[in-house]
């Protein structure tokens, strides 16, 4: 029959569980960081850009029908 844990055994179990999956983890080096962020930042941008003209021309569309 397994031993029941208390409650720091379970936390002391769940630590230990923890500790394992991350030495499982493959970590991305340096270069996949840099070319990633990039790759998030003018994604970021172009979204940013593409929204901000739909705006403003759903804007100066609107504007006079309300006026």
């Amino acid at each position: 029959m397994a031993k029941k844990l208390g409650f720091f055994g379970k936390i002391t179990k769940f630590f230990k569980s923890v500790k394992s999956e991350l030495k499982k983890v493959n970590w991305p080096n340096k270069e996949e960081i840099t070319s990633n962020t990039l790759v998030v930042i003018v994604t970021v941008i172009a979204l940013i850009t593409f929204i901000g003209l739909i705006d403003l021309t759903l804007a100066n569309i609107i504007t006079p029908l309300i006026s």
